[in-house]
């Protein structure tokens, strides 16, 4: 789930005893095991260790492809349902969005890890325990990347919404388009697709 360039055991040896110890939240993140079934991310220069999405958290994100899937084979994209790693260009902090679409030449960081300025989109789905992380930290994490656009499912609020952001500059995405859940959305180039909102209103109402 978490990228790893080569994996560190943190626990000193004789070996290692002499070597100096992980000084920054990336060197820690690297540094980490495998962690089957949670999160790892660096937001805000923390580093954010949380458990994977509830079964209607990862339904969303497989809607939102299934919704995509044609425009994804038209043109070639790659797309991802929370299970790939992404780095942000500039400060090389390691997220994990919900849902990514990158085209099939996307530099990496690494062997594992996408390079933020060069997906076409992403996306993430607000839970209980993320909303201000999701909220409020994200599009500007993003946006610092130059990630184009982010859609933003949020079925915690009330009444639950989507909100579509673009026109990244500077740590700020300029534009905003916010609908109530159940309404069309339109995602703007380079994704250029009107999304009905209301195939998430399934997930809602098993949640």
């Amino acid at each position: 789930m978490t990228s790893r360039r080569r994996p560190a055991s943190l626990r000193p040896t004789p070996e290692t005893a002499s070597h100096p110890l992980p000084g920054t939240p990336r060197e820690l993140f690297d540094a980490l095991p495998q962690l089957p079934g949670l999160r790892t991310e660096i937001i805000d220069g923390r580093l954010i260790v949380s458990p994977v999405g509830t079964p209607e958290h990862g339904w969303t994100a497989t809607l939102l492809a299934y919704e995509l899937y044609e425009l994804v084979r038209e043109r070639g994209w790659h797309a991802y349902t929370g299970n790939v790693d992404v780095c942000i260009d500039g400060p090389r902090d390691p997220v994990e969005p919900d849902f990514v679409l990158a085209p099939p030449d996307c530099p990496r960081w690494g062997e594992r890890e996408l390079l933020s300025s060069g997906l076409i989109m992403v996306a993430e789905i607000v839970s209980p325990g993320s909303v201000t992380d999701d909220r409020d930290r994200k599009p500007g994490v993003y946006a610092l990347g130059e990630v184009p656009v982010m859609v933003l499912i949020d079925p915690v609020a009330t009444p639950p919404t989507v909100t579509v952001l673009s026109d990244p500059k500077e740590g700020v995405y300029l534009t905003s388009a916010r609908v109530a859940m159940g309404s069309p959305v339109h995602i703007p180039d380079p994704v250029g697709f009107t999304l009905d909102t209301s195939i998430f209103i399934d997930a809602l109402d098993r949640h």
